[in-house]
C-alpha cells in the first residue's frame, strides 16, 4: 500500500495526491507532468487518466460482473463468479481520489487566477469523480478528505445522502457560470476548449445523477429531471454524440491506449454469452465493432460459426465447449493500425436519451418515452466508428419499443458498453438487464453491491472508519448503498 508526501505530511489514509511537478522536462510529450499549476494545465492529466483507468476496469471488472465478457481459461472463481474480495477497490479508491485531489487544484487555481470558467470545470469534474467513488464505496470521505496540509489526516466519512446533496448543488452552480461564459484556454483533451460542451457535459452529468437517487423520493428525481427537459434553455443537455464525453486516444505518446499490447486485450477473453445471445437476437450492428466470430475445427480447417459466446460463472470445465469463442474486437481499443484514433467512454449522448425516455415512461408519456428510445438506440450504434443502423433494425421484434422497463433498461445496458461502472451501478439501481445465473455463483447468485473499504482506511482511520462501517449496515461487499434502499 503507498503513501504519499505532501508538505512533509504523510497522509495516512492514502488519499493518493497529483506529481503535478513531476519531470519538468517532459512537460510537452506528457500531459501527466506538468511544470507550472494553472487552472488548464490540470484539465487534460484528469481526463486521460480517469477516462484510460476506467476502460480498462469496464474490461476487467464492469465485463466480468455484467456478463460482458470473461477470462478464458477461468477454471475457478473470479468476478464472473462473483467473487469480489476486500481488495477489489483497492485501485478505485487510490485512483479516484488521485483525481479529485487535481479538481480541488484546479478550483483552487482559478479562484487565485480569477478564471470562475474553471471552477465551473472544476466542479463537473469532481461530480463525475465523486459520483463514481461514492457508487462503488457508499459513504466515503470527501468534505475532509485531501485536506492532510491543513492537518486532517483522519477525515470523517460523509453520507452518500449529504454527498449527492452537495454534488448536485456543485453541479447547478456550474451551470450558472458556464451560462455566465469565460475563455478557456491551454491543453482540453476532450472538448478542446469548447465551454458549451462543458455546459452540456455538466447538465447531462446532473441528469445521471438525479435519476440516480429515484428511489429516494425526498429527492423527487423525476419532476426534477422533468422540469430539466422541459426548459432546455436554462439546462442545454447533449444532443448529439459530438456533444458527448468521449475521449479520443490516438494511440501515439502520450496518449496511449488503455492496453500497451494488442493481444493483453483480444488473448484469453471471451465474449459472454448472455452478451453475444443479446446482440444476436436483435440482429444488432454492434457485433462486428465489439467481437470476431466463434469457430470451430472440421477436417483439420477452421471454420467461422458466427457470434457465440461461452457462458459466465460456467463450471469451469473447458472441454465443455468445443468451438472457440467469439473474442474482443482489437481495432476497437487497440487498433492495428498505431496512430488510428478510437474513444473512450466518459458519458455518452445515448445515456441521456435513455434518461428522457425512462422518465416519460414514468410520466406515460409513451410517444416521448419512444421517441428518446430509438435516438439512444441510435445514438449507441452510431457514436462508435463504423457503427450504422440498418434501415429496418427497428422492425425487429427484440428492437421495436414496447413500452417496458426491462427493454429500456436492457439497450441502455448495451450503450453503457466500455463506461466504467455505469453498467453495474444501474443494475444496482433497477435490476435489469435479468441476468441468469449459475449454481456456481458465489452469495446464491446475488450479485455484489460494493467494494469493500481500502484496507489502509481500517488501519490508520479506525475510527471514522467504524462509524462509516456500522451506519451502511456493515463493511461488505453485499451490503446495499443509500441509493438502492
Amino acid at each position: 500500500m503507498k503513501k504519499i508526501l505532501l508538505g512533509g505530511l504523510i497522509i495516512l489514509n492514502i488519499f493518493f495526491l497529483s506529481s503535478c511537478t513531476k519531470d519538468f522536462d517532459s512537460l510537452n510529450t506528457d500531459p501527466n507532468r506538468i511544470d507550472e499549476v494553472t487552472p488548464g494545465s490540470l484539465l487534460t492529466p484528469t481526463i486521460y487518466g480517469m477516462s484510460t483507468y476506467f476502460t480498462e476496469r469496464s474490461y476487467s471488472f464492469t465485463w466480468q460482473l455484467m456478463q460482458v465478457g470473461l477470462p478464458n481459461p477461468s477454471v475457478a472463481r473470479g468476478v464472473h463468479r462473483y467473487e469480489v474480495n476486500e481488495n477489489a477497490g483497492n485501485g478505485t479508491w487510490n485512483t479516484l481520489y488521485k483525481w479529485l485531489r487535481n479538481t480541488r487544484e484546479m478550483e483552487q487555481a482559478a479562484i487565485e487566477s480569477e478564471l470562475p470558467i474553471y471552477t465551473a470545470v472544476a466542479a463537473t469534474l469532481e461530480a463525475y469523480i465523486a459520483g463514481i467513488l461514492t457508487d462503488s464505496f457508499g459513504d466515503v470521505p470527501l468534505s475532509e478528505a485531501l485536506r492532510a496540509e491543513e492537518g486532517i489526516n483522519q477525515p470523517k466519512f460523509d453520507t452518500q445522502e449529504e454527498i449527492y446533496r452537495y454534488l448536485i448543488d456543485k453541479l447547478e452552480n456550474a451551470n450558472l457560470v458556464y451560462e455566465a461564459g469565460g475563455e478557456m484556454t491551454g491543453n482540453d483533451l476532450l472538448y478542446n476548449n469548447d465551454v458549451e460542451k462543458w455546459r452540456k457535459f455538466n447538465n447531462s452529468l446532473l441528469m445521471r445523477l438525479l435519476l440516480r437517487t429515484s428511489k429516494r423520493t425526498e429527492f423527487d428525481s423525476y419532476n426534477r429531471l422533468k422540469g430539466m427537459i422541459d426548459n432546455a434553455g436554462k439546462y442545454p443537455i447533449f444532443t448529439s454524440n459530438e456533444e458527448a464525453a468521449l475521449v479520443p486516444i490516438s494511440g501515439m505518446s502520450p496518449y496511449d491506449y488503455a492496453w500497451g499490447r494488442r493481444q493483453d486485450y483480444v488473448n484469453f477473453e471471451a465474449m459472454s454469452s448472455f452478451f453475444v445471445d443479446l446482440l444476436n437476437d436483435l440482429e444488432d450492428p454492434r457485433r462486428a465493432l465489439f467481437m470476431t466470430q466463434a469457430s470451430e475445427l472440421v477436417d483439420g480447417k477452421v471454420v467461422p460459426i458466427g457470434y457465440k459466446g461461452i457462458p459466465s460463472a460456467h463450471s469451469g470445465d473447458a472441454s465443455q465447449f468445443n468451438y472457440n469463442p467469439s473474442t474482443p474486437q482489437g481495432d476497437l481499443m487497440v487498433h492495428t493500425a498505431l496512430g488510428t484514433e478510437i474513444i473512450e467512454v466518459i458519458m455518452t449522448y445515448a445515456e441521456v436519451e435513455f434518461i428522457k425516455a425512462e422518465v416519460a415512461l414514468h410520466f406515460n408519456d409513451r410517444a416521448g418515452a419512444k421517441e428518446a428510445y430509438e435516438k439512444g438506440v441510435t445514438a449507441s450504434i452510431t457514436q462508435w466508428k463504423g457503427g450504422t443502423v440498418p434501415a429496418n433494425y427497428f422492425d425487429n421484434e427484440f428492437v421495436a419499443f414496447g413500452g417496458t422497463m426491462e427493454q429500456l433498461m436492457t439497450q441502455k445496458y448495451l450503450a453503457l458498453f466500455f463506461n466504467d461502472y455505469q453498467q453495474w451501478f444501474e443494475y444496482r439501481r433497477t435490476g435489469y438487464p435479468v441476468l441468469p445465473k449459475t449454481e456456481y455463483m458465489l452469495h446464491d447468485g446475488v450479485m455484489p453491491t460494493r467494494f469493500m473499504y481500502h484496507n489502509d482506511v481500517r488501519r490508520y482511520n479506525p475510527e471514522n472508519y467504524q462509524i462509516a462501517a456500522e451506519r451502511i449496515g456493515g463493511d461488505d461487499v453485499m451490503t446495499k448503498v443509500w441509493w438502492e434502499k
